[in-house]
């Protein structure tokens, strides 16, 4: 099993470009969504933490968002409560596609948290930064102060780069990007095969 991995800021269009590959698909941000929503042992913990800003069960993404703008740290100890549900959640996901030739990991912190491994292939999107902003203004909660603490949370653009073994340009032209994603992912399945 080839294990991709799509990296690049925020908002560049990782989970949209991932679904392109038409194969199964792990979405970190959908199971954490789901967690908050669904997880009593995962509110337990958040709640004991944090008191004064996590108030009834299922969280609402507003508190969340006020932990972290309250103290940058706080987004790590968020992690380190939320990381290992979301890890089980890879395992059961990896389990169950072992038989499929490739699986896509769309895994905001994927680098920043190691969770690689040696033979998993990196992708970088890279995007123009003007286009990125544009697009997350539109996004319904935006907020530049919390985007500004999770870009800073996340290793340079450059280092993501650095770590990957292609680099996919994304123009959020949806039939280009089809054709860009059935080329290289071709490419990768005959790179793998040829070593």
């Amino acid at each position: 099993m080839i294990k991709i991995s799509l990296v690049g800021d925020i908002g560049s269009g990782k989970t949209h470009v991932s679904k392109l590959f038409k194969t199964p698909c792990f979405f970190a941000d959908t199971e954490v969504k789901k967690l908050y929503r669904n997880n009593k042992q995962c509110f337990i913990k958040l709640k004991k933490k944090f008191p004064q800003f996590i108030k009834t069960f299922p969280i609402k993404k507003n508190e969340l968002s006020n932990i972290i703008k309250n103290k940058f740290s706080n987004l790590k100890i968020i992690g380190l409560i939320v990381h290992p549900f979301v890890r089980k959640k890879l395992r059961m996901f990896l389990k169950k596609n072992r038989k499929k030739k490739i699986v896509v990991l769309d895994i905001p912190l994927y680098l920043e948290n190691k969770m690689y491994k040696r033979k998993d292939v990196i992708i970088f999107l890279k995007t123009k930064r003007k286009d990125v902003n544009l697009r997350l203004k539109k996004r319904k909660n935006f907020n530049q102060k919390l985007l500004n603490i999770l870009r800073k949370s996340q290793f340079t653009l450059k280092k993501k780069k650095n770590k990957s073994n292609y680099v996919l340009v994304n123009n959020f032209n949806n039939a280009i990007m089809r054709k860009k994603v059935k080329k290289l992912k071709t490419k990768i399945l005959n790179d793998r095969s040829s070593t």
